[in-house]
């Protein structure tokens, strides 16, 4: 759900309950950038962990309700630009480097992984933030200056 912030941000929040008991938002929208809040693979509708034990699946699941917050504030995937991921176990890296090459690999987006990290819950094995930045896509073929039409060059 997107609800307008004060100061000219916009806020996208889900029914994750530590949204609530924290007082945060899952992301914030603030003229073209848009910082998605440290997502775990909590349901936002049952507040249940999904997939305990997979670090991989975790990472996949955070990876859909990334792009849900981005998308819900007027971004999409491309427009990803950083990924901070936080890790239990430095087992599990490789898989979550692999869940990030399967969510974003044509972005690109720069990236760190920290390993070592605890969580709110034990069964939470990684942590994902993002910072997008929506720039303008469509330009217009032309343009009207001083009584004239001209070709703007794309």
């Amino acid at each position: 759900m997107t609800t307008p912030a004060s100061r000219g941000s916009q806020r996208f929040q889900t029914a994750n309950p530590y949204e609530k008991e924290f007082g945060y938002s899952r992301a914030v929208r603030r003229g073209p950038y848009i910082a998605v809040s440290g997502t775990t693979s909590i349901d936002p509708v049952s507040g249940q962990l999904r997939h305990p034990g997979s670090a991989y699946d975790q990472a996949r699941a955070i990876f859909v309700e990334i792009g849900k917050a981005v998308e819900g504030l007027g971004g999409t995937a491309n427009d990803i630009i950083r990924v901070r991921m936080f890790v239990m176990h430095g087992s599990d890296a490789d898989s979550i480097g692999k869940a990030l090459k399967e969510a974003l690999g044509e972005v690109g987006p720069a990236a760190t992984m920290i390993v070592g990290a605890q969580f709110v819950s034990s069964e939470m094995l990684v942590e994902i933030e993002a910072d997008a930045v929506v720039l303008v896509r469509e330009f217009p073929s032309t343009v009207h200056v001083w009584g004239r039409t001209c070709s703007v060059l794309q």
